[in-house]
């Protein structure tokens, strides 16, 4: 355990499907019990995991503005058990960090949250869509199918979806586009500069997503 002035990261080990995962817990030194988000890391296969620069800032920023975050390895990645399941076992990786989070003391249960990034959006977003705990979702670079985004269309959580104007995997023309129709609540911002990998951007996507769940979860 790592103690700051205002956060703690706490090294957890958590169970889903058969398997034990890892993960930092960040929360801020106080009372509790806080809200929480689950960030979920981009393709392991292409080097992603909990300590990637996009996923640890998120975390930081959360965690001091009052909302607990659990950062986390997909099966097979770090000290994480299984293999790399093509995103359908890593779905049940989300669910399980999903439910160690709502089963922590810690942790207001009825507030609880999604982000992904990459690869960790496209994993969590199914998740997120039918887990009636989920009461907000952040998708940064989200790298979404058409069938993805068709189920967006007709969701009422909270959505807040983020995108570099020079990503060259992730069309900022086409996240704008179809983020356009998305039903409210649904946020779509475009960050000048940033690319997919965010290097030199961390700060703004991170505060811009702690930002959006401060006012889902009224933390003020």
């Amino acid at each position: 355990m790592v103690e700051g002035e205002e956060v703690t990261q706490e090294y957890v080990r958590f169970t889903g499907a058969d398997l034990e995962l890892e993960g930092i817990l960040h929360w801020r030194n106080g009372e509790t019990p806080f809200p929480a988000v689950a960030a979920c890391h981009p393709h392991p296969l292409y080097g992603g995991d909990m300590d990637n620069n996009v996923v640890l800032a998120i975390c930081e920023d959360l965690a001091k503005a009052s909302i607990a975050a659990l950062r986390f390895n997909f099966r097979g990645v770090g000290r994480s058990q299984g293999d790399h399941s093509d995103g359908v076992g890593e779905q049940e990786d989300v669910a399980a960090a999903l439910a160690f989070l709502g089963s922590s003391g810690r942790v207001d249960p009825n507030k609880i949250g999604l982000a992904g990034y990459s690869f960790g959006a496209r994993v969590s977003l199914p998740v997120a869509l039918q887990n009636d705990k989920v009461q907000a979702i952040a998708l940064v670079s989200p790298f979404l199918t058409e069938t993805d985004w068709q189920r967006l269309r007709d969701c009422i959580t909270p959505r807040l979806l983020l995108c570099g104007s020079d990503d060259d995997r992730v069309s900022c023309h086409e996240v704008r586009r179809l983020a356009g129709p998305l039903v409210k609540p649904s946020q779509c911002e475009i960050i000048a500069g940033a690319d997919h990998l965010w290097w030199g951007y961390e700060g703004q996507v991170s505060r811009r997503v702690a930002t959006f769940f401060k006012a889902v979860f009224q933390v003020w």
